[in-house]
């Protein structure tokens, strides 16, 4: 399927529908002071007042990054953020389809046929369609999907000299084919371990045309004075990322993401949400970035708990988080922002330091 023209191969995997009721252990709101032991003096206060704002008493965490030079606006509760991470859920997606528009095996308009009908990318991704996702896996294969979810910077430290940033996993082998196998990777990102951290670098990479930065968190005025940008390594895929973006401003317009539409319209926004659970833990993820005139945003909302705790709560958090940026005119005074240009530092990679069928959320 070199040039992408064709269309897949029908989906061989019937699926059956269960109904059953999961029972979760865990609470989504926060108990305590969960920001007390959080490190804030590099931070933007408005930036970071309005996370805090945002998430509530939901038990989560946001993370704030402006995509121009890697740096971190916001960590709030950076416990979490920095904790070994969780199943990315259905945010899983959108390095698999960046893996299949690379790879030439689809592009946003190819109808890809699967049990009972046919959808494009744009489609899948505004409605995280697993079905769609599980046929990209099998038909990209394993060794390929790793090798993209890799250089994409799973499995990897996000942070340059982040104390306390703790590594998420990408596995050496595919989950066995009676748990779904790479399908169910890349439709639910099952068996991936990823962290905020990561979700927020690449989603950086995707807003500023291709460049990974190492994140950075400054803590003290001279690291402030000092920033330099940090480059890990340069992802050709800045042709490839209008075909993700029209997915990706679907599912805020009309997809898994539109309650964020009920807090903010004035900016757009491109976002994948995710929604899985573990052994009675149910986590809510959405990962966004945004364009204005002054520059781009890119937040990642991740969110533990049980019944309450799901994507769409979280992107309808990312709507709160915007809308307060917006109500304190935080982009119109904002500055034009920096440019990758501004003497970045490049520096190698370093992994050693501590609605049709088949949609899910």
């Amino acid at each position: 399927m070199g040039n992408g023209a064709a269309t897949i191969r029908r989906a061989s995997l019937r699926t059956r529908r269960h109904h059953f009721y999961e029972r979760f252990t865990a609470s989504s709101f926060a108990t305590s002071d969960e920001f007390a032991g959080d490190i804030t003096t590099g931070e933007d206060p408005v930036v970071r007042q309005a996370a805090i704002d945002a998430l509530g008493d939901m038990n989560g965490t946001a993370v704030v990054i402006d995509p121009s030079n890697g740096r971190i606006l916001a960590m709030v509760n950076q416990k979490l953020a920095l904790s070994p991470g969780a199943e990315p859920c259905s945010t899983i997606k959108i390095t698999v389809a960046m893996a299949a528009l690379s790879e030439g095996i689809v592009t946003r308009d190819t109808m890809v046929k699967l049990p009972g009908f046919r959808m494009n990318m744009t489609q899948a991704l505004a409605k995280s369609n697993n079905l769609y996702f599980e046929e990209l896996g099998r038909e990209l294969g394993f060794d390929r999907v790793r090798h993209y979810a890799t250089m994409f910077g799973l499995g990897e430290l996000a942070g340059w000299r982040i104390q306390g940033e703790q590594l998420g996993e990408y596995p050496d082998h595919p989950i066995p084919a009676a748990e779904g196998g790479v399908g169910r990777m890349c439709s639910f990102g099952q068996g991936v371990s990823m962290t905020p951290l990561q979700l927020g670098a690449y989603v950086a990479a995707l807003a500023n045309g291709g460049t990974l930065y190492y994140l950075q968190h400054p803590t003290t005025p001279a690291e402030v004075a000092g920033f330099q940008p940090r480059i890990k390594r340069t992802l050709d895929i800045a042709k490839y990322v209008p075909e993700l973006e029209e997915g990706m401003a679907g599912a805020v317009q009309y997809g898994t993401a539109r309650r964020l539409r009920a807090s903010f319209t004035e900016l757009p926004v491109f976002g994948k949400t995710g929604t899985c659970s573990n052994e009675g833990t149910r986590f809510g993820w959405f990962a966004s970035f945004s364009q204005s005139p002054q520059g781009s945003l890119v937040t990642v909302f991740f969110l533990e708990g049980g019944r309450p705790t799901f994507g769409p709560r979280a992107a309808e958090l990312t709507g709160v988080f915007y809308r307060d940026l917006w109500d304190h005119n935080y982009f119109t005074n904002k500055p034009v922002q920096a440019t990758a240009s501004a003497t970045p530092v490049s520096t190698a990679v370093d992994t050693t330091a501590a609605s049709a069928p088949g949609a899910n959320q």
